[in-house]
């Protein structure tokens, strides 16, 4: 009779995006020929008009959020808005703090750049200056068609929270995460999420982030509750590092991946809505809704999310006007950037990333040299940006604690460090690369990335849980089990009650042949979360490879329970019936385990081996 298998390996551990941003496309407007420069207006027709020179302005860059129904404080969709708001919209064109755009002009160009031409801000002064005249009718274009509801169209599944959130009239910001449940029945591809937060006053910001192991539910004290919390971490027991920028803000639209860059969505898989919340003065409830729009072509590209961050050297005095923070990351493969997300707090100043090539010379890739934590977003490249392998990407931040800063949160400045609140500070700049092979190379790139960020991450902060994790996980899928359970081991140090890491560390202990080492983590990983499928499946191989069939054969009764469509738990549920003399239930679930999965081989030839065996006598 074969005995038990297939251990169930600890795998990676990923920490997703905390602070969200967005997308920074706008919703989807008829686009208008740009204005007329003010340096050319024929002298004897100099009068500059809303129709005919101001409208095509405010349509293409201001309306998608200055209309009904949309975060802007007010409509800029007919002359008499317009009009009403001449000298606003002249002081902040002229001071640049609208349209909301906050990379520097130059290299690289983004995509859905907001940044107004200097001409069409001279012209927004000229009208205000020579008293915002309407002008003629016929010059006024048509207004722009939004799409209303759904942009990208009704969605193939529409998800809702199961439960609206309270949110309180006063008091400081939120962050709550709403869970939501995949609907579907096995693998789909998702070209595309729209999400739609609830009321948009109330809400700063929100992002997606995907659970694939049901984490996120654990938080919650009941099911579909949500839970609070900033910073989240999304466990994951294959590989499967995070990929790509889901989020919302006011004002921008959903974001259609890329063909071939698909995003996959399982059976059993949880969407995290992660939300920042804004209180409006009165009690409000919000209950968000999330479009799913799949796709029937699978991923053929790959991209990974490569973060550089050094939280550990916030600690800024009262008065610092230029604290700078830094980090640095080698590329070890070759790579084309597609998307930019830089993030600090209200004392970021100057925010700035460079890509030094291995030959010398250096590319901006981004700076904002007036930071605003308000207009933060997701920025786009309009086309890749190609970095060879050995390329040294840099991040520089400056923050300014000084009075000088008008978004400082403290009046007189206070130390401040790093940390979670608002009130608190964080250097974090996050890039979506899409990795290239290197000839004749049968190592998946994303690896090889993930084990220079682990390595680089440990260099800064060797107290690092999700570094050694993620480390010990990737040597793990390697063979190289001792170097494995070390870096596994200091992870657990770190966090010794934590269920993934004693359940990891468990498995790498039984793979090396360390069984009573084995059996001390996995009960420590049960007694942490007694619901854990994969610490019941090890530990019954534990047991079974002791002889303890009886002990083997509760552990894989329970997980049975917990995954009734798992081919492997029947049939190593099976084998531990058979030894223990149940030959009758071992062949049910040995048939069981083969409807599944017809490939099942433990399944398969141990219910060949029990077609001889006499059921005279069954148990």
């Amino acid at each position: 009779m074969k005995r038990p298998g297939q251990t169930m390996a600890g795998g990676m551990l990923l920490l997703a995006l905390t602070c969200a941003a967005s997308s920074s496309r706008h919703s989807p407007v008829t686009r208008y020929a740009a204005a007329k420069p003010a340096g050319v207006l024929d002298a004897a027709a100099g009068e500059v008009t809303f129709n005919r020179d101001i409208a095509p302005i405010l349509y293409r860059s201001c309306a998608g959020c200055h209309r009904p129904g949309e975060s802007g404080p007010f409509s800029l969709l007919s002359y008499e808005d317009a009009k009403s708001h001449a000298r606003q919209i002249a002081a902040v064109t002229r001071s640049r703090f609208m349209p909301p755009w906050l990379p520097d002009p130059g290299e690289p160009k983004f995509a859905d750049d907001l940044r107004l031409p200097e001409e069409q801000i001279a012209l927004i002064q000229a009208w205000l200056e020579q008293g915002a005249p309407e002008g003629r009718p016929v010059d006024l274009p048509a207004r722009p068609k939004y799409v209303e509801g759904w942009q990208l169209g009704k969605p193939d599944v529409i998800v809702k929270a199961a439960k609206p959130f309270a949110l309180a009239a006063g008091g400081a910001d939120n962050y709550w995460n709403f869970v939501f449940r995949a609907p579907v029945d096995g693998t789909r591809w998702l070209k595309a999420i729209e999400i739609r937060p609830g009321d948009k006053r109330l809400v700063h910001h929100a992002n997606v982030l995907v659970d694939r192991e049901q984490n996120a539910r654990h938080q919650e004290k009941e099911p579909g509750s949500g839970f609070a919390g900033m910073e989240l971490t999304i466990e994951s027991e294959v590989f499967d590092p995070d990929s790509h920028f889901l989020f919302w803000k006011p004002g921008s639209a959903p974001y259609v991946e890329p063909e071939g860059m698909a995003l996959r969505l399982d059976k059993d898989t949880d969407l995290v809505l992660n939300t920042h919340l804004q209180p409006s003065g009165k009690p409000e409830s919000l209950q968000p809704s999330l479009g799913l729009y799949f796709t029937p072509k699978s991923a053929t590209m790959h991209p990974i999310l490569l973060q550089l961050e050094n939280d550990a050297m916030l600690d800024i005095p009262p008065g610092e006007k230029k604290f700078l923070v830094s980090d640095e990351f080698k590329l070890p493969v070759d790579v084309e950037v597609l998307a930019i997300y830089p993030h600090a707090h209200y004392l970021g100043k100057d925010l700035q990333a460079a890509a030094r090539l291995p030959h010398g010379t250096s590319k901006n890739l981004i700076h904002i040299s007036n930071w605003d934590l308000n207009w933060q977003a997701v920025f786009r490249y309009a086309e890749p940006v190609v970095l060879p392998k050995g390329t040294t990407i840099s991040m520089k931040f400056i923050y300014d604690n000084s009075s000088d800063n008008i978004r400082n949160p403290n009046m007189p400045p206070k130390r401040v460090v790093a940390g979670n609140r608002a009130s608190d500070e964080m250097a974090h700049l996050w890039l979506q690369v899409l990795p290239r092979n290197s000839s004749g190379s049968n190592v998946d790139p994303r690896m090889t990335l993930q084990e220079a960020m682990a390595r680089h991450k440990l260099q800064k902060s060797p107290e690092d849980f999700e570094a050694h994790y993620n480390l010990a996980a990737l040597l793990m899928g390697r063979g190289q089990i001792e170097e494995a359970i070390g870096q596994f081991r200091e992870a657990n140090r770190i966090r010794p009650n934590q269920p993934t890491v004693n359940n990891a560390l468990g498995a790498a202990f039984l793979a090396a042949g360390r069984v009573e080492e084995s059996i001390a983590h996995l009960t420590a990983a049960l007694n942490a979360r007694p619901d854990y499928f994969d610490a019941h499946y090890n530990l019954g191989n534990a047991l079974a490879s002791l002889a303890d069939f009886k002990g083997a054969l509760a552990e894989f009764q329970a997980a049975v329970r917990l995954r009734p469509a798992d081919a492997n738990a029947e049939a190593n549920l099976g084998s531990a019936l058979a030894e223990t003399g149940n030959v009758r239930d071992a062949k049910l679930h040995f048939e069981r385990a083969l409807r599944l999965n017809p490939n099942n081989e433990l399944a398969r030839e141990n219910l060949q081996q029990l077609s001889g065996v006499s059921n005279s006598n069954p148990r």
